[in-house]
């Protein structure tokens, strides 16, 4: 053949073996046998080998190639890819049902049900059709570039089909190994004298993590896609269920036993129906999730924290084991609370080994009388964390000793405290214990807190363990000189965190006394103090009486603040950080008795806010006065319409529900016009 009849054969070789691997992978129908497989990937292997200025690197020969990697780069996905909330009981699901529609103001709602894979989450991203990056979820935000492993996984598609794809997509799914697989896998490295895995999913992820692009490939890894990240101009379906038949077309791999649910009842027979299927699905699942079908009431119900509320996953029953209790030590957290932490003779439960457990407080420790030397029942509650479910006391040694809190912390040597009726013991050591040193800084940078982009966990431990930062005072004194000489630091790096630092010193007191920490006072109580007292000095020198008279703060809540600012090393680290610049406008105070020009009202948000963020809104509507919901209901009394609002509009106009927009609500809570 000429050339232009060999790239034209080349083409068509292509596109034969894109529709074989989509009718093999994605429809498990075949339609030729694998010798006839075979035979044409070898000629394109040929044809491409005689003309190497036509290989593409889409080409069905070009899963794998290129040296091996020396690390994984880092990947900032484009939209998080978020955790979900478990429901272990069918309580659990009818709870997380009748909280949808409650929001919703709905009778009834349609949930998208699938199994969940037990494997590893993993971002696909697609532009123009082409596969470009492949990233772990790792934290949810930044994950692992896995590119050039993924592309060696057959079920993955390089070049997506048909002719109106998406110009950016990007695909959620779920890589794993088949039991059979797995087998396999186990039964090579035994005869090899390797280190064998213990499960599938660890088989998975280590599979996916080679930097041999050709180890993975030897390892027969599959993937299902749940769900889509970033779409471009992509005109989204309206339903999960059609997002999922989409992906399907593209020739992207879903999961058979996917179906679309009426109500909880629905949902609860799909449950016991996938869990009669598990053994036989030749693949691991560990329950199975639920989401609402449709894609604007997922956008009405939003999220909370890093979970949606549109979402749950219904874990399977936990498996349980027998091992005996070795010693039971104590791990102090953010806020000085000791918890028992038993250390076990290492069990093999719910796939995973199992060596620490946590027992949580003294009470429940002294309920389930737990002694070291006890043979305890261990379990995965929902897969997941492990627990001690009881003692056997028929096989308590005579030597098992009795656990005793400590009279000193196990990090600082400070005082233990427990209050009486609590079954929480603390640290006293506040700042000066190094455990809770690095939690609080921790939480004092945090986003809802004073938002000091760029201080995150490994260089808070850095300067922790250096000695160089004590409170959160001394972030302040930090230098881009001496960041810079840190490890993964750099010039750049410390320079922007120098003026991350700068930034967050311009705050408001509902953030700044939520990032101090105090016990028991998160964002909800730090805006009722602040806008009850409207300055610190007068929330400092309050009486325990007085702070009991802000909303929704009760006796308890108010002792704890009270005990915070009572606290001298407390005030000396407040002044210290004013010193350093930190400051905020005084609130406008909003007494018990919800004065304020909003008084009365139930509001809510939608759409996008041109001056605003929408949880600036919401605070600035709460220290008016208003009642802030999420979804519109008859008891709504105002909505706030930024740009391109949605169903939650619609709803409003129905219910005849005064309706504003921006500037007047800027106007209503005496922020002025833009």
């Amino acid at each position: 053949m000429t050339a232009p009849e060999d790239a034209k054969r080349i083409a068509e070789l292509r596109e034969q073996i894109r529709r074989h691997d989509f009718r093999y992978y994605v429809l498990d129908d075949p339609e030729v046998s694998d010798a006839r497989y075979d035979a044409l990937m070898a000629e394109l292997r040929a044809l491409e080998e005689a003309h190497p200025g036509l290989v593409t690197p889409d080409s069905p020969t070009q899963r794998v190639g290129g040296a091996p990697s020396g690390a994984f780069g880092e990947v900032v996905h484009a939209v998080p890819m978020l955790s979900l909330d478990n429901a272990f009981t069918e309580q659990d699901v009818v709870d997380f049902d009748r909280r949808v529609r409650e929001r919703l103001d709905v009778e009834s709602v349609e949930y998208s049900a699938e199994p969940k894979i037990d494997g590893l989450a993993i971002s696909l991203r697609y532009e123009r059709g082409k596969l470009v990056q492949a990233a772990t979820r790792g934290d949810g935000t930044k994950g692992e570039d896995v590119t050039a492993n993924v592309r060696a996984i057959r079920s993955v598609p390089l070049t997506l089909r048909g002719t109106d794809v998406p110009p950016l997509l990007e695909v959620r799914g779920e890589v794993y190994m088949t039991r059979r697989s797995f087998e396999q896998l186990n039964r090579r490295a035994g005869e090899r004298g390797e280190k064998t895995f213990v499960n599938p999913r660890n088989a998975a992820a280590g599979s996916l993590r080679q930097l041999d692009p050709k180890v993975t490939a030897s390892r027969a890894l599959d993937l299902f896609c749940y769900g889509v990240g970033a779409t471009g101009h992509w005109p989204v379906p309206r339903r999960h269920s059609e997002v999922l038949a989409a992906l399907r077309e593209f020739g992207l791999r879903t999961c058979p036993a996917i179906e679309v649910v009426a109500g909880v009842r629905g949902a609860l027979d799909y449950y016991g129906r996938i869990g009669r299927r598990r053994d036989a699905l030749g693949y691991d699942i560990d329950g199975v999730v639920y989401k609402v079908d449709r894609l604007d009431w997922q956008r009405d119900l939003g999220f909370v924290a890093r979970a949606p509320r549109w979402a749950v996953a219904h874990k399977f029953p936990a498996q349980e084991e027998t091992t005996v209790v070795r010693d039971v030590e104590f791990q102090v957290g953010r806020t000085g609370a000791l918890t028992p932490v038993a250390r076990l003779e290492p069990v093999f439960v719910g796939g995973v080994t199992v060596s620490n457990v946590t027992l949580h407080n003294m009470d429940e420790l002294a309920r389930k009388d737990v002694r070291i030397g006890d043979t305890v029942v261990v379990r995965r509650a929902g897969d997941v964390i492990p627990e001690v479910v009881r003692v056997i006391p028929d096989l308590r040694p005579k030597d098992a000793r009795v656990v005793k809190l400590p009279k000193q912390c196990p990090v600082c040597g400070s005082h233990v405290t427990r209050d009486e009726g609590e079954a929480v013991a603390r640290c006293s050591g506040g700042l000066v214990c190094s455990a809770q040193r690095r939690e609080a800084l921790r939480h004092f940078a945090s986003r809802r807190a004073m938002d000091i982009e760029g201080l995150g966990d490994k260089l808070v431990e850095q300067l922790v363990d250096a000695g160089r930062v004590e409170t959160p005072a001394d972030l302040y004194s930090l230098t881009a000189d001496e960041l810079a000489g840190l490890e993964r630091m750099g010039p750049k790096s410390a320079a922007n965190l120098v003026e991350a630092l700068e930034r967050s010193k311009q705050t408001t007191l509902p953030r700044f006394l939520f990032a101090l920490g105090i016990r028991d006072v998160g964002e909800s109580t730090a805006l009722a103090l602040a806008t009850h007292f409207g300055r610190l000095e007068a929330l400092e020198s309050a009486t325990l009486d007085e702070v009991q008279q802000v909303r929704d703060v009760g006796p308890v809540v108010a002792a704890h603040v009270r005990d915070f600012f009572d606290e001298p090393r407390n005030r000396k680290v407040i002044a210290e950080l004013r010193h350093r610049g930190v400051s905020w406008p005084d609130v406008a105070p909003t007494r018990a008795s919800g004065e304020g020009p909003l008084s009365g009202e139930t509001l809510v948000i939608t759409g996008t806010l041109a001056s605003l963020t929408r949880d600036e809104a919401r605070d600035a509507a709460r220290a008016a006065g208003a009642t802030v919901t999420d979804s519109v209901s008859k008891k709504t009394t105002l909505l706030v319409v930024g740009a391109d609002a949605g169903s939650k509009l619609r709803k409003a106009q129905e219910l005849g529900i005064t309706i504003i927009d921006e500037d007047e609500f800027r106007r209503r809570i005496g922020a002025g016009d833009r």
